[in-house]
């Protein structure tokens, strides 16, 4: 079996977890990763380019054989990462600039959705703080303020009064989230509980992953403010009959709707999804994988990921590729005191070793990095996602938190409820 040489562009913990699957492909030849963080050296060596850099990418593609180049983040893919190494003749696992408008602005994904005839929340966009404003009053009542860019998915504000939502409309205009906030999405607040549907594409098959569940308030209750992930869990089960089909019917409506307007979408769509009275509505889409999502989907997942990767950019992709296990994963996220504020780095980490020797865990690293005298020390907001598998909910929730236990570092925080809302049900969210 001809092996194939990859690189992966990415830091994160979603990034760990790719490229431990990566790994276990017998396809997968020698390793690079750019710019990687302090668990991820041990399987692959470190790339010198700027993963955002579209020709520095290519280059170094060519120049050392690569044959995959999987893109993690969503920077890259918006910046034409994936157009440039296609140009070369090179695989590229990850959508072109043009469909990663999906995530790079909000106003376009409604755009296409609308096209679609998908279900999602209503909105206006504006593109000066004046008529924003007056819309926000004449709503008088929650709404949703979002920058339409890329803000590291922090540009989201979920208002409850009109003075909440003024005040977003307010950060958005005056640049709190760069050239993100230039132009600004209002719409309508949604109700329900949310879910994560994460499917691979190459264009013209969909194929859908496990069903996942994020908790994006930094405090428990769901209290405090946004934050890019603080636990996950999978599969959903308060999911009721027939959910789960036509979140894969909405995603498959998007993907052949791109194509229709001549955009060929290639690599993994994420679908945010509301689960309203009324059915599954979309409050948003992302062109790559969630991170914490990919923590607790792909260690369920059987199916060779460079296989797969490379049928979604050659068009062959087909859903008996993929496969599931029966075990329940719940990820809880260690962060740093402060995150999403400011935080302090360089807090040496210990107990990784011991959480990971626990059967059933796996610690992937995210705000890592490893110190000139060889420590582990924190480098991030979000520092290392906790990963448990077992064959029960309550037994995959209690071994994570057990894990959990066994690390330390200065300032460690995390939330200690995270899936009580699988365990509740439906009716008690």
């Amino acid at each position: 079996m001809e092996t194939v040489d990859i690189l992966l562009l990415g830091s994160g913990g979603r990034e760990h977890a790719l490229l431990l699957k990566l790994a276990e492909s017998p396809r997968a030849g020698r390793i690079w990763v750019a710019p990687g963080n302090g668990g991820m050296c041990h399987l692959a060596q470190p790339a010198e380019l700027d993963p955002c850099s579209p020709a520095q990418v290519a280059a170094f593609a060519k120049e050392h054989g690569v044959g995959l180049v999987v893109i993690g983040p969503e920077a890259p893919l918006v910046g034409g990462v994936a157009d440039a190494v296609r140009a070369e003749g090179i695989a590229v696992f990850g959508p072109s600039a043009s469909a990663a408008r999906m995530e790079g602005s909000k106003e376009f994904a409604k755009q296409v959705m609308v096209r679609a005839g998908v279900p999602t929340a209503a909105y206006r966009s504006f593109t000066d703080e004046r008529s924003c404003s007056d819309y926000v009053k004449a709503l008088a009542g929650p709404c949703v303020v979002k920058a339409d860019g890329l803000a590291g998915g922090k540009g989201v504000i979920v208002a409850q009064t009109t003075e909440q939502a003024l005040e977003g409309v307010r950060e958005c205009f005056l640049g709190s989230f760069g050239d993100a906030g230039s132009t600004v999405v209002v719409e309508e607040m949604l109700e329900g509980p949310e879910c994560s549907l994460l499917a691979l594409t190459d264009g013209s098959t969909l194929v859908p992953l496990a069903t996942s569940q994020d908790h994006k308030r930094a405090l428990d209750g769901d209290k405090g403010p946004n934050t890019g992930g603080m636990g996950v869990y999978s599969p959903v089960p308060i999911l009721l009959d027939g959910e789960h089909e036509r979140m894969v019917q909405i995603m498959q409506r998007v993907v052949d709707q791109l194509r229709a307007d001549g955009i060929s979408y290639s690599g993994c769509l994420y679908g945010g999804f509301m689960l309203t009275k009324e059915g599954p509505k979309v409050l948003e889409f992302n062109a790559r994988f969630g991170d914490p999502e990919t923590q607790v989907v792909l260690p369920r997942m059987k199916a060779d990921l460079v296989e797969c990767f490379l049928a979604c950019d050659n068009g062959t992709l087909s859903e008996d590729m993929v496969s599931w296990d029966d075990d329940w994963a719940v990820s809880v996220v260690l962060t740093s005191a402060g995150y999403p504020g400011s935080y302090e780095r360089g807090k040496v980490i210990r107990g990784v070793e011991d959480a990971g020797s626990l059967d059933g865990v796996t610690v992937y690293h995210a705000g890592t990095r490893l110190s000139k005298d060889g420590s582990l020390v924190t480098d991030g907001g979000r520092v290392l996602a906790v990963t448990a598998q077992a064959e029960t909910f309550e037994d995959a929730r209690n071994l994570a938190y057990q894990a959990c236990d066994r690390i330390s570092f200065e300032g460690k925080t995390y939330r200690h409820d995270i899936g009580i809302k699988a365990i509740r049900g439906r009716d008690r969210l």
